[in-house]
């Protein structure tokens, strides 16, 4: 058997790839494993929306889930600050623009739960503020004028979702990482105080670590009961779309606060739209998702999702669409992130939910603090796995 590591981290999406390049920063002895290739799932297909206001799932069912959604708010601060630095902390050109995020409205409705978002949001210390058609006329002109008003986060912004989690694992690679791809997970037990990993690649073994991360998205729940922990997560496919380039018109991220919208443009011109409508996932014969299989997309939630970015964007009803895809991401019952030490298992991490790509910087800062033996640099008792029992 190979001499132990520090940690082997379960996930090569940007999750992954930063807890691995944070762990090597600090001289630790990581090995990096993926079932399939880096970035090949939900870090590589959803649009790079840096969300740091609550998003409209957070906020859909009233404002008192609204409140409990904002309990993470601290973890967004952070993860706006490390997103900012991240190009420079890891010496790769990751593509970063944080060049602000609108969440707008359509009626009187919409605007008074702006109101009351915004509210709690700033007494999180978010900056953040609700603007009226005026100053969208002078910063967003682009937007349809049914749009009556706004609030503006200056932080909020885009990654580019195809390089990030490529650059973070050249990063560790450089700092000594080891990182092992089309490597299934077949085995997770604890002995004589160490964590004993079974991968299946080309060929079987079995490599022992300090710690195990499990930062694998939709397949946190299955890689919990390997190794006898509850970690209840739900899986969705999500709908996706990219339009031919054309010239710089949106420089903001769009996100609607009356339904499912998001919106921004990439670098190269393309505009990416999506906002959370629906994929249809795969069932297994007793009901449970079928991860190993891709999702389906919907006519209907291509439809509607077209038809409201039209409708707030008129713009795009000129522009032809290159294509559509699905991507899944990761909630928990609660939607709130899952996120620190498996309880009952030394030296166990889990990190999951809630905006994932968009908290992944921030994830992976405080999973490397805790498997240093340092405290986390917040309190993470909210988004402990203890919440849910034993199952």
């Amino acid at each position: 058997m190979d001499a132990p590591f520090d940690a082997v981290v379960i996930g090569g999406g940007l999750l992954g790839c930063a807890t691995a390049w944070m762990i090597a920063r600090e001289g630790g002895r990581v090995l990096l494993v993926e079932r399939d290739q880096i970035n090949q799932h939900a870090s590589g297909r959803n649009a790079g929306s840096l969300h740091f206001q609550l998003e409209y799932r957070m906020i859909d069912r009233g404002i008192e889930a609204a409140r409990q959604a904002a309990e993470a708010m601290p973890l967004h601060l952070e993860a706006a600050r490390l997103w900012a630095a991240l190009p420079q902390l890891c010496g790769e050109p990751v593509e970063v623009r944080q060049t602000g995020g609108l969440m707008i409205a359509e009626d009187a409705g919409q605007v008074a739960l702006l109101e009351q978002k915004t509210e709690i949001e700033r007494s999180w210390g978010l900056d953040n503020q609700l603007i009226d058609r005026a100053e969208i006329d002078r910063i967003a002109p682009y937007l349809s004028d049914r749009v009556i008003a706004a609030a503006h986060c200056p932080l909020e912004g885009k990654a580019d979702a195809r390089t990030a989690a490529p650059a973070l694992a050249r990063a560790a690679l450089r700092l000594g990482a080891e990182i092992r791809t089309g490597c299934a997970i077949t085995g997770l037990s604890r002995q004589g105080g160490v964590w004993q990993v079974q991968l299946q690649g080309d060929t079987a073994r079995t490599v022992s670590a300090s710690a195990v991360v499990i930062a694998a998205g939709v397949w946190t729940t299955q890689l919990g009961q390997m190794m006898g922990a509850h970690l209840p997560t739900i899986p969705l496919a999500l709908t996706m779309t990219v339009t031919m380039r054309i010239p710089k018109l949106v420089p903001h991220l769009v996100q609607h606060a009356g339904g499912k919208l998001s919106l921004k443009q990439a670098l190269d011109g393309n505009i990416l739209i999506g906002g959370g409508w629906p994929a249809r996932l795969p069932l297994l014969p007793d009901g449970q998702p079928d991860l190993d299989t891709r999702p389906e997309l919907l006519a209907s939630s291509l439809a509607g999702n077209a038809a409201m970015a039209i409708r707030v964007l008129p713009e795009l009803g000129k522009v032809p669409t290159l294509r559509s895809w699905v991507g899944t991401t990761t909630i928990t019952p609660d939607q709130l992130p899952l996120v620190g030490p498996v309880p009952g298992y030394p030296g166990a991490f889990v990190a999951t939910g809630g905006s994932a790509f968009t908290l992944g910087p921030c994830f992976a800062q405080v999973l490397a603090d805790l498997i240093a033996g340092r405290q986390a640099s917040m309190d993470l008792t909210k988004f402990d796995a203890a919440r849910y029992g034993r199952g």
